[in-house]
């Protein structure tokens, strides 16, 4: 009977064990015809559809997707006509970049010339190229490029004191992005005019320079003023926009010249949370701001010492372009004084994201590089308001501050003829005769109310009130308090007599009234361009420099316009 009931046992075991391997094999099977079909569907997957799975922040920072396509074949005809390319691009590199290099030749300098120029014997590898889509009647392609050179290139300078020194530019490293315009496309072979050749973008750039039989530190400042005259002659020669046209065809091609296009406006409000490069006390900031990084065009707002969140309200214009591809840029620095400054932050705004004749008011994380695309360190912001306004938009655009004008930027009335404007273009800018627009009136502000203030006094209250303060003007008045409230309603009104309001600034700092003093709470800085162009808006506003906060407003603008000339 034992045998039997044991028997029946294993025969059972058996069974289970012979099907549960059964579906085991059947599921690895499944498993990996599931496995193949995924790794196949990844295989035909492209990058737009990798960048639809998997969002870019959750790539490393060395992850990059590239559009450019290799060019090997091109690379090793290169080197084969390379010393032909060599003998003949010499002599008109030479002949084209002298002028420049004269043009921005350091004072402490006579004369500046190349005394020996050859490109060398290795050629540049092209490392991809890439189309962009640019207009029905031209090709635009990009050919990115590096290059570790061993030119020969001598550069004759002679001092205001008569000593004469041979400087060798050497150890030449280049990393950068040609652009190629083939424009306009035609019906006659080679199938277009002309040829526009640019820098489009510059990676790297690096050199040494050595006084042949010298050392070129026995002139303080002389390797500086160089280097800084070789950077600045290439950006000015040849970094984009500026192009370079060769004509193919016969024909006028006056329209693909670098010429500008337009007037960015741009006030400089203030920055907040810098990143305090100081030991001792707080940094003492400033900023610098430029479209293109050339001496005559960069821009450098006022120190502010001894502050994290510096207020400048500055305004600067810019000649644009090519509003398509150009971009602010701003830089926060930490001022040192006699020593050299130390880098706080930078940000950049692309053209391309501003609608022309709209006002755009941002907030500007700061980064340390803005060639790095992640940057999850926090060093501060810095607030813009920006307008770009294109040349001939006038009669589209209309002024709101004065029905005979026509504005093209937040300051300035620009016309031709009489009403003040004389337009005279040349290679390098625009310059305007002008009549400057003062923008007088009267600003009511009403304080309406606050929420969520934060909490100040020991039994959970606070009893506040607010102070306002026209900038410019030091004009001020307060609110009543109200006692124990953290959303308190005042519904006052306040007048101010404006002399400036596109040059003025509205404070509105919020109090803790105490017996025996007061403890700050937050505040609001506004200019005044929004009102002064919708003419009233009411807004509720985050309380800066407090943990939570807002405040209630309504402003309102009676303008009375007056001119004069500048």
């Amino acid at each position: 009977m034992g045998f039997l009931v044991g028997l029946l046992f294993g025969l059972v075991a058996g069974l289970a064990i012979v099907v549960l391997f059964v579906r085991s094999e059947n599921s690895r099977s499944n498993l990996r015809t599931k496995l193949a079909t995924t790794v196949a569907a990844f295989a035909r997957m492209t990058v737009e559809d990798s960048r639809k799975i998997l969002p870019a922040e959750f790539y490393p920072s060395w992850v990059v997707f590239s559009q450019r396509q290799k060019l090997t074949w091109l690379n090793q005809h290169l080197r084969k006509i390379w010393p032909y390319v060599n003998e003949a691009a010499s002599d008109l590199i030479k002949a084209s970049v002298e002028p420049v290099l004269e043009q921005y030749r350091p004072v402490l300098l006579s004369s500046l010339k190349f005394s020996r120029f050859t490109l060398g014997t290795v050629a540049p590898q092209f490392t991809g190229v890439s189309i962009v889509e640019d207009g029905a009647d031209s090709v635009t392609m990009e050919l990115e490029m590096q290059w570790d050179a061993n030119s020969n290139i001598v550069l004759a300078i002679k001092t205001y004191l008569g000593v004469s020194l041979p400087v060798q530019v050497k150890d030449v490293g280049f990393t950068g992005v040609f652009r190629l315009i083939f424009k306009p496309l035609v019906n006659e072979f080679p199938c277009f005019g002309a040829v526009c050749y640019s820098l489009r973008k510059k990676k790297k750039l690096d050199f040494t320079l050595k006084v042949i039989g010298g050392d070129i530190s026995t002139i303080p400042g002389l390797a500086d003023a160089i280097e800084s005259t070789i950077r600045d002659a290439i950006e000015d020669s040849i970094m984009w926009p500026v192009r370079k046209i060769i004509p193919i065809l016969p024909g006028d091609y006056s329209d693909l010249e670098l010429k500008p296009v337009g007037m960015l406006e741009v006030k400089l409000i203030q920055a907040r949370d810098l990143t305090n490069k100081d030991i001792i006390g707080k940094s003492d900031p400033y900023a610098v701001l430029f479209v293109r990084p050339l001496p005559d065009r960069t821009k450098k707002s006022k120190i502010i010492n001894n502050d994290l969140n510096p207020i400048w309200n500055e305004h600067y214009e810019f000649i644009i372009e090519d509003a398509t591809t150009q971009h602010l840029v701003v830089r926060i620095y930490d001022d040192e004084g006699v020593q050299a400054s130390e880098f706080i932050g930078c940000a950049k705004v692309l053209l391309s994201e501003l609608e022309p004749g709209k006002v755009k008011d941002v907030w500007l994380n700061l980064v340390k590089d803005l060639e790095i695309q992640r940057d999850s360190k926090y060093r501060g912001q810095v607030h813009l308001e920006l307008l770009y306004c294109p040349f001939g938009m006038e009669n589209s655009f209309t002024n709101p501050f004065s029905s005979d004008f026509s504005m093209t930027s937040l300051e300035r009335v620009l016309k031709n003829g009489a009403n003040g404007t004389d337009d005279i273009e040349n290679e390098k800018a625009v310059t305007h005769k002008k009549r400057e627009i003062i923008i007088r009136g009267v600003l009511s502000v009403t304080v309406i109310s606050a929420e969520d203030l934060p909490i100040v006094d020991l039994m959970g209250k606070a009893d506040p009130y607010v102070v306002l303060t026209m900038k410019k003007s030091e004009l001020k008045n307060k609110t009543r308090v109200v006692n124990d409230s953290l959303n308190p309603v005042w519904n006052q009104t306040f007048d101010f007599v404006v002399e400036d309001g596109l040059h003025d600034m509205l404070i509105l700092e919020v109090w803790d009234h105490d017996t025996f003093g007061k403890d700050y709470m937050g505040r609001c800085i506004l200019t005044l361009t929004r009102v002064i162009l919708e003419g009233e808006y009411k807004d509720c506003l985050p309380l800066e420099g407090a943990k939570s906060g807002k405040l209630n407003i309504n402003l309102k603008w009676m303008p009375q316009p007056i001119f004069r000339d500048s």
